[in-house]
């Protein structure tokens, strides 16, 4: 990848910046961050910029975290709204700290994003609350147009990537919110030692809750903190996975070495458009 150096890609940081918000690009130092600015498209993380969690794989600082503040909704809604997009990612940090969290302020961030701007189509990259389904139902009332929570890599490496996450209960928070009708997204990380069987494995069993898109990319190690990569797949390995996801019935798939869950994620308006009938109230 090209290092960022275009007028777009600094009038957003600046604009971001500006409004003091967070976003997963920056960090999590991802590669494709010139790329995707400099076409005016962000995955802005809120609830602050400290996880709970210490994720070996990712590069979000962790630590003990602020109180969520109150007036980031409308910052959010505010940028989104600026930029005049069609579409928009929205994900957080883990806010383990907190009773529902942080699910009080993901539904007043939806809210205000639709009030706003109303013809945006939203996604809601989201944690797995601690597996508190009530918890998980407030962001879906606020009625995200995607609903994405990433396994990050397979059942026998979960522990060891992921450390305070539980395989079971992502497949739940996945499944309850497929089973109430919104469009399921979830992405895996290739190269930290899982076969290709493993992933199959998985693709299988998430496209059998409904999760109907999938992405697909290579782990980078963004320190020498981080899990080291076991390996790196050739191009060829992703186009195949991506053949074999689409005829297990995934609606969208995007796989490849620098493809990351909100990657071309605008992409996917047509299916988006197509799936809001079906949303389930609870």
């Amino acid at each position: 990848m090209k290092l960022p150096g275009s007028p777009a890609y600094f009038d957003l940081r600046a604009e971001v910046h500006a409004q003091g918000l967070h976003t997963v690009c920056e960090s999590a130092s991802c590669p494709n961050i010139g790329e995707c600015w400099s076409r005016r498209s962000l995955t802005i993380m809120i609830l602050g910029g400290v996880c709970t969690r210490s994720c070996r794989f990712c590069d979000v600082p962790s630590g003990r975290p602020q109180p969520p503040d109150p007036g980031e909704p409308e910052r959010v809604a505010t940028v989104l709204a600026s930029l005049g997009l069609r579409h928009a990612v929205i994900t957080c940090v883990n806010r383990d700290d907190l009773d529902d969290g942080g699910a009080a302020h993901w539904a007043a961030t939806i809210r205000a994003v639709k009030q706003r701007s109303p013809d945006l189509l939203l996604e809601a990259l989201t944690g797995d609350f601690a597996g508190n389904l009530a918890a998980l139902d407030q962001v879906l009332d606020a009625e995200p147009d995607v609903f994405a929570h990433n396994l990050e890599t397979v059942p026998r490496l979960a522990r060891e990537v992921r450390v305070q996450a539980s395989y079971p209960r992502s497949y739940g928070v996945l499944a309850h919110a497929s089973r109430r009708g919104f469009l399921g997204k979830t992405g895996l990380m290739l190269g930290l030692g899982e076969s290709l069987d493993e992933v199959r494995a998985v693709m299988r069993e998430v496209r059998g809750i409904g999760v109907q898109i999938l992405t697909l990319g290579q782990y980078l190690r963004p320190s020498r903190q981080h899990l080291p990569v076991a390996r790196h797949l050739p191009p060829e390995e992703f186009a195949q996975l991506k053949q074999e996801a689409l005829a297990l019935g995934f609606a969208h798939v995007e796989s490849g070495p620098l493809v990351r869950s909100s990657y071309h994620a605008d992409g996917q308006l047509d299916l988006i458009r197509r799936s809001l009938p079906a949303r389930v109230t609870q």
